[in-house]
This record gives C-alpha cells, structure tokens and sequence, in this order.
C-alpha cells in the first residue's frame, strides 16, 4: 500500500500517461488504496494543471487528455533515456526544424538526468553513426546545452572561438539566442569585449563556461535573431543569383540540394530541370555543393561561378591523374 500522498500521485500520473484507459478499480488495486482516494487524488492532479477525464459507469474510468497547457511529465528511465538520444543527435547534427526550444528541452533534461542514465545516453551516442549529408559540421551537444542554459537563464557565458581564417581568441558574451539555420547553429550575442553584438558559428566554438553572472538583456538592433543572423550573413558575403541546369528529373533532384537552393524547376519534358535562386558565400563552396550531387548539370550564371566550376573540374581531373 502506498501511504506517502506524493509518491502516491507520482504513481498514479506515471500510470494515466499510458495511452489508455484505466478503471477506478484497477487504479486503486494498483495504488493499494481504497477507490474514494483514487477519486480524491485524481482532484489534486486536476489542480496541479493534469486535464484528467473521468467517464461514467458502474466501475468508472480514467484518462489523461491533451489540455490547453502542458504540464510536467513523469518518465521513466528508458523513456528519459530515449529522449535524451535522440534530442542529442539531433542537436549534435544541426538538423533542419531542431530549433532553440528543442535545445533547452535537452537542458532541462539532461540537467536532472541520475549519473546512471547519463553515462547510458552517451554510451549510445557514441555508439551511433548517423546518416547525415554531410552539409553541416556536427556539434557537441554539450556545448549547445551550456549555451542554451545561458540564454534561458540571462547568464554571461565565455567561452575559445576560431575564426574562418583560424584565428584563436577568448570570448565574453551575454548571450541572447542561439539559432539554426537547418545546416549550422549560430549564436547571437553582446560581445563585451568589443562592445558590440556579434554572431557565432557554435562548430566554432569550444570550452564554453556558464559564469553564473547574471544581466539584463539588451535590445537586439532586428528586434529578432533569425533577422539578425540573417543580414550578418549578408555583409560578410554579398548574395548572387544562381541558374543551373540539372540533367536529371526535378524528383531526383531535389532530395540532394539544401533547402536554400530552393525546388527544381521541370523542364524538357521533366527529363531534366533547373535551379534558380539567390545565395550567399563563396563561389567555391556553391561550386563544390554542386558537385557533391553526383548529378550531370550545366551552370547557366553568374560567370563567376562558371569559371569556378571550370577550375574545379580541371583541378580533380589533374588529381586522379597517375603519379
């Protein structure tokens, strides 16, 4: 018989979650208590926020329902592991709808998660290969949950960043929202050093620490961080306009482009199609990215990119020349 109430009601949440529907009876031979107490806790979660709903009969039934708020759950260990694994490596691989609130789940997650069962989730992370495309450098998601903790909690974070060109240096941040581009994660934060707001590749960054100083957040200049990130990218790079003719079905296609190089176009009666759209960065990393397709295709403009591929088609050539 459980006699201590919130262990008692820990139990009895733990059994609503199950996708099914419980007699008042059951309920109470499984709690070892009378039937008018299971009515009277099933009150008491209802006040905590649990939409609990009883249905009539002779023995009377019970089902946890989906509420207007969400209300904390009870999981047991495979599930929190489960969880935790997969919330890792999504994050660990930057992938695409993963966003900051996916992040400060696995925060607050791994934040109570018993020593036990955090040496279980890493023992399966590292025993796991993902199939990935390979678009993004692949993250610690350790570094995000520190970095995602600062966020929520308004906390200055340091931490080592290297540059594009290598360039190592320490910084002092107050951090204020990290975001994903579907291929890498950014965060935006104030720089303190050099007074200013600043965004960081998170595949950059290493030894992230928490100071546990607290500050009020800044205004953002956007007013949002998507639209900060966004404008950032383009002063570093100036954006071109892009049309490529694949040799393939717009179908084949499509699966192996990034999301920013839009949907292809059918054209010659669907036997090929073509992809136009505005991008940003280096000419020779759009190039390469054409590449990787392993589809025959015919860039149309900008010149520069022609010339790009031009070069890199002779440069592989010479490379698998012999000796």
């Amino acid at each position: 018989m459980t006699t201590d109430t919130p262990a008692r009601l820990l139990t009895l949440l733990s059994l609503l979650q199950t996708p099914r529907e419980w007699p008042g009876g059951e309920l109470a031979d499984r709690l070892g208590v009378s039937r008018r107490t299971v009515r009277r806790d099933i009150d008491r979660l209802r006040e905590l926020g649990y939409p609990v709903q009883a249905t009539m009969g002779a023995d009377g039934g019970y089902r946890l329902v989906a509420g207007k708020a969400m209300p904390p759950l009870v999981l047991d260990d495979e599930e929190a592991v489960a969880i935790a694994v997969g919330l890792r490596a999504g994050a660990g691989h930057a992938v695409e709808g993963l966003d900051e609130a996916s992040v400060r789940a696995l925060a607050k997650l791994e934040q109570v998660l018993p020593s036990r069962l955090r040496h279980r989730v890493t023992t399966l992370q590292s025993a796991t290969t993902p199939l990935t495309s390979g678009d993004g450098p692949s993250i610690a998601p350790e570094t995000l949950t520190v970095m995602a903790s600062t966020v929520a909690g308004h906390e200055r974070l340091r931490f080592a960043y290297r540059a594009a060109d290598g360039t190592a240096t320490r910084r002092s941040t107050e951090p204020y929202r990290l975001v994903s581009t579907g291929r890498r994660w950014y965060l935006v934060a104030y720089d303190l050093d050099r007074d200013d707001w600043r965004t960081f590749r998170v595949d950059r960054v290493s030894e992230p620490f928490a100071t546990g100083a607290r500050f009020a957040p800044r205004e953002l200049p956007t007013g949002d961080a998507a639209e900060y990130l966004r404008r950032s990218m383009q002063r570093r790079h100036e954006s071109y306009e892009i049309t490529v003719v694949f040799h393939a079905p717009a179908e084949a296609v499509a699966p192996l482009l990034p999301h920013w190089m839009g949907t292809p176009e059918p054209v010659d009666g669907c036997v090929s199609c073509v992809v136009r759209a505005t991008v940003s960065g280096p000419v020779e990393w759009t190039a390469a990215r054409l590449a990787t397709t392993g589809l025959e295709f015919r860039v149309r403009e900008p010149a520069e990119l022609v010339e790009c591929v031009r070069e890199l088609g002779a440069r592989l050539g010479r490379a698998a020349e012999p000796g």
